[in-house]
């Protein structure tokens, strides 16, 4: 494994974010460059393990020590292969990826730990730059025709494998671009457009037609042997509470996708906007996050996020322990931008004007009883999703779902023959890493149906 004593040697290190002052003002990703050299210095620090728990950390069981020993070595088109192996967009989750891989880095149990993450994204975006990257269309076709629904990762991922193994693709989305919440989710700060695009490019040219503005129906899809349901866990969860009807009160995905489509170039009529309001996220994953750095840059008076859960430990919780995804406080780029964040916090009700615009949220203290009372312009709920929408195109399939309103599948197989599901939509709100892998999987399930 490289130098065998990188690990002792080098001290783990990443690249610097952009300062705050300037980022806010802006809406490109915030890391700074970082070169090569220093990648491969990273590369050293992953050690002979013998059993490398980063393997089956990640969800698409990258052959992670393999290319790090390849970066150290300035084999970087090896490496760029043996990525692609397992992985189709590492330049995704080289960006937005929280890396399970690293919680369980057997360098992790008593130090840092291997910088996977940041040798992954480097790996992809030298190979785009050099040029190694292309179309890989299929020697053959095999005259079936596939359809995917949803073009988020996992509809990404399923298409393309199913179009290099020599099938029909045709990949519909219901929105104007291509990518899903990639597209309309993930903030521009957090991961440009223009990676997205490329891949598009790519897989063009490997034979995947894409279809926006899809609203499919059961109806269309009767000329394909084989479906795959992509459509991601879209049904956002509610917080049925007194004053919810009060004007102010939106969605995390009624006001991220405006200032994606708004950095796109696109004019959004009525735009949900944080400039100067006194603005409260209730949720603290991800997607609280991300309307906090947005909330940021559209220049809000004041942004409070609340989460119900207590405060996490600094370090990972016993309860926790390696290999395990850790329990801890996180702080992401959009909480050193500024804001105020509030745990132990649990919403009571909605107060607001004589307009019925919300001016007030009240909330109880759950560690200690205390009621508190914030001002509000905005509210913002941001508190995850329940599942895939079920009205329409589920319903008109009707395939079988589980309990917890998910596409129950066998093999990725769902209760309808050749209908198959993959990404959030089967397993429920997850990770992008889960959805290329679920993609990955469901397509080969679909490539055993369609050869029988």
């Amino acid at each position: 494994m490289g130098k065998v004593k990188g690990f002792l040697e080098y001290e783990r290190e990443v690249p610097a974010r952009r300062p705050v002052d300037e980022r806010v003002n802006d809406y490109f990703e915030i890391y700074q460059d970082f070169d090569d050299a220093k990648v491969e210095t990273q590369a050293a620090r992953c050690m002979d393990c013998g059993v490398p728990f980063c393997n089956t950390g990640c969800p698409l069981n990258n052959l992670i020590p393999d290319w790090n020993d390849l970066v150290y070595r300035d084999r970087w088109r090896e490496a760029v292969r043996t990525l692609h192996a397992t992985n189709n967009f590492p330049e995704f989750t080289g960006r937005i990826c929280p890396a399970p891989c690293e919680a369980a880095c057997v360098l992790g149990i008593n130090a840092p730990p291997v910088t996977i993450k940041v040798i992954e994204r480097t790996i992809i975006d030298h190979a785009w730059e050099q040029g190694w990257i292309h179309p890989e269309p299929p020697q053959k076709r095999t005259g079936k025709r596939a359809a995917v629904v949803g073009s988020g990762p996992a509809g990404l991922a399923a298409a393309q494998q199913l179009a290099r193994a020599g099938h029909s693709v045709t990949l519909f989305e219901k929105a104007d671009r291509i990518g899903g919440l990639l597209r309309y989710g993930i903030p521009d700060f957090k991961m440009e457009k223009r990676w997205i695009d490329r891949r598009m490019h790519q897989m063009a040219g490997e034979g995947v037609e894409f279809v926006t503005n899809a609203n499919v129906r059961a109806a269309d899809l009767h000329d394909f042997q084989a479906v795959v349901l992509a459509m991601g866990a879209e049904q956002p969860r509610e917080l049925p509470i007194e004053g919810r009807n009060l004007r102010g009160i939106h969605f995390a995905m009624d006001f991220l996708p405006q200032q994606n489509k708004r950095i796109a170039g696109d004019a959004v009529d009525e735009q949900i906007l944080a400039t100067g309001k006194r603005v409260i996220i209730i949720g603290g994953g991800d997607t609280g996050a991300d309307c906090l750095g947005t909330s940021h840059r559209q220049k809000a008076a004041s942004v409070k996020q609340l989460e119900i859960m207590p405060m996490p430990p600094e370090n990972r919780a016993a309860t926790t322990p390696w290999p395990l995804w850790p329990l801890q406080l996180r702080v992401e780029s959009s909480h050193e931008e500024g804001g105020e964040r509030h745990w132990s916090a649990s919403s009571t009700r909605f107060t607001g004007d004589a307009e019925g615009n919300v001016k007030q949220l009240h909330l109880k203290k759950l560690d200690s009883g205390e009621e508190i009372v914030l001002d509000a312009d905005l509210v913002l709920l941001a508190m995850g999703f329940t599942g895939p929408v079920h009205a329409g195109l589920l319903e008109e399939t009707g395939v079988k779902l589980d309990a917890r309103g998910n596409i129950e599948t066998t093999d990725y197989a769902t209760s309808v023959p050749g209908v198959f599901a993959a990404g959030d939509a089967r397993r429920g709100q997850s990770l992008v890493v889960w959805a290329i892998a679920e993609g990955r999987k469901a397509a080969e399930a679909v490539g055993r149906y369609l050869q029988q």
